[in-house]
């Protein structure tokens, strides 16, 4: 499967890791005046503070997931999606919702990676250069990216008692644990995708719920910030664990 799939992996990982930025751009085009009262209602910032913070967004959030697709300044737009994720945490209030706030660090673990594969392909032109330190910074980034992925998994913990809960609560922790120390990581990213999606288009189908419900924003906004993540998950099964991990420590032993 990964030989099959390994030239096109990359690219679904990365359009899959930007669309919650795609959606939420396009919903802050849509929904400009909704959004702009919102922020003056909450931070009594006035109309043009307000504005700009939307403007802001927009702007951000479509000029960061059209430089990743092209592939033209990558870590600058990662830098600037990192920063729209900062932004919103704050002026959202998602800093004190504990759910949301281990999503969006888990958004952030999928930048870290897409981070390090633009690293990794920079320095490919040096391909007879030694680069033991130049390649430190990405190897902490790969590992920093995984750990922050797991986050969204204990997200979907359930504390009930029943049978299926039970299952999915052991497997579940069996294989974030495996992607967060780097061992069997493809085979337990890419089974964490599998599942992942499978939960996201059952749990997450906004597309049933009418456009006039609040119910459907809510959906699709938990739709696409997990299709992020898998995007992200993606990326480890494309690019491997790096050298922080059980899998590379292996090869040594």
């Amino acid at each position: 499967f990964l030989r099959v799939t390994k030239q096109y992996l990359p690219h679904v990982a990365r359009l899959c890791l930007i669309s919650t930025f795609l959606e939420d751009g396009i919903r802050m085009w849509f929904q400009w005046g909704e959004q702009r009262d919102y922020i003056d209602t909450t931070w009594s910032c006035g109309y043009l503070l307000a504005s700009s913070f939307v403007f802001l967004n927009l702007l951000g959030q479509l000029t960061g997931c059209v430089l990743v697709l092209s592939r033209n300044f990558v870590q600058y737009a990662c830098f600037g999606l990192f920063g729209i994720i900062a932004l919103q945490t704050i002026a959202y209030s998602i800093l004190w919702d504990l759910k949301f706030l281990m999503r969006n660090l888990a958004l952030g673990g999928g930048l870290l990676l897409l981070l390090a594969e633009s690293r990794s392909e920079g320095k490919s032109m040096f391909a007879g250069v030694p680069t033991m330190r130049e390649s430190s910074p990405k190897q902490y980034m790969q590992l920093g990216g995984r750990v922050l992925l797991v986050l969204m998994f204990m997200t979907l913990l359930h504390l009930d008692a029943s049978f299926f809960s039970i299952v999915q609560n052991i497997v579940g922790t069996a294989l974030m644990i495996l992607v967060a120390v780097g061992f069997k990581t493809k085979l337990a990213a890419l089974t964490l995708v599998v599942w992942l999606f499978a939960i996201n288009v059952y749990f997450n189908a906004f597309w049933t719920i009418p456009v006039y419900k609040p119910m459907h924003d809510f959906l699709k906004y938990d739709f696409f910030q997990t299709m992020s993540v898998i995007g992200g998950l993606l990326l480890v099964v494309a690019l491997g664990p790096g050298g922080v991990s059980m899998d590379e420590k292996k090869k040594e032993w």
